[in-house]
């Protein structure tokens, strides 16, 4: 009983937290490197930013004028600012179903036992950590039109060699494919994890049942996997469509070359509503397929 009774007390006094007075203190002290770098770095350029969207101002000259709406009517009625986004998201179309479908083809052989498997997951999620910058260098001369990989390839097939990166259709072909090679291997690492995650027991049953490999990918992989692939689709659809900002030279242009901060700052907003509503409509939709939530 007196034990009991002392573990009972243990847990009262320890579900309402049991802080010293000095534990704040220590708290802040200890997070207020990453607090002042969150401030400085995140919060304050999204606010600052919102308040430039409504301006015209110029970093250099240090005019400033309130415009209210007038940058986001710019925007709109600006011609290149629509086939840009058109752009994005034929990229954005182009890249997701191949990037998933080629992360999970690739996560399911490896999830067999095969000869080299941990040097094939390491090589094919090598891209990943390669900076942007390096990744499009490496492709830059892979696609010159002179002496690069790519042309080559072509060329011993019997076509004529192509311009890659100055001719409309064949430069979103080259985006698409280089932006797969880059990404899709963390999708093949989460993917990987969702198959190691399905009960093996399912398959064993599926046999005895006298399911074939086709049948126990469709009625037991898939929809297993379906989690998995609803997060990997929202995470797809975000960071394609972040890449509106590199495709999109009109922003960098007006923000660093006119320096027109608040019709860049413009631009940055409508992106941002743009892909929250886009967002929580695929998980509104997703939900109800994988979770059977309305």
């Amino acid at each position: 009983m007196l034990l009991n009774k002392f573990q009972i007390g243990s847990t009262k006094n320890s579900s309402k937290g049991n802080y010293r007075k000095g534990d704040l203190g220590s708290a802040l002290l200890f997070l207020s490197p990453t607090l002042v770098i969150f401030c400085t770095f995140i919060l304050f350029p999204v606010f600052f930013s919102f308040y430039l969207s409504f301006q015209k101002w110029n970093m250099f000259s240090g005019d400033a004028s309130f415009v209210g709406l007038d940058n986001y009517a710019r925007m709109i009625q600006s011609a290149e600012f629509w086939q840009v986004l058109k752009n994005t998201a034929i990229y954005s179309i182009g890249t997701i179903p191949i990037n998933m479908a080629l992360s999970l083809w690739v996560a399911y052989l490896l999830n067999k036992k095969i000869a080299g498997k941990k040097f094939l997951r390491t090589a094919f999620f090598a891209p990943v950590i390669i900076s942007p910058v390096a990744a499009a260098l490496i492709w830059r001369w892979m696609y010159d039109p002179n002496f690069g990989l790519v042309n080559f390839f072509v060329e011993s097939l019997g076509f004529d060699p192509v311009n890659w990166l100055n001719e409309p259709t064949a430069a979103m072909f080259a985006l698409i494919i280089m932006s797969v090679w880059k990404t899709f291997g963390i999708n093949m690492v989460l993917f990987s994890a969702g198959l190691q995650g399905i009960p093996e027991s399912y398959y064993e049953a599926a046999e005895l049942d006298g399911a074939g490999k086709w049948a126990k990918f469709w009625n037991i992989t898939i929809p297993m996997l379906a989690p998995t692939t609803f997060f990997i689709m929202i995470m797809s659809m975000i960071s394609s469509f972040q890449v509106f900002d590199v495709v999109y030279v009109l922003t960098s242009e007006y923000a660093f070359k006119f320096f027109e901060m608040g019709y860049a700052s413009a631009i940055s907003y409508f992106l941002f509503a743009l892909l929250f509503l886009l967002t929580m409509m695929q998980i509104k939709y997703l939900k109800s397929k994988v979770y059977g939530v309305a």
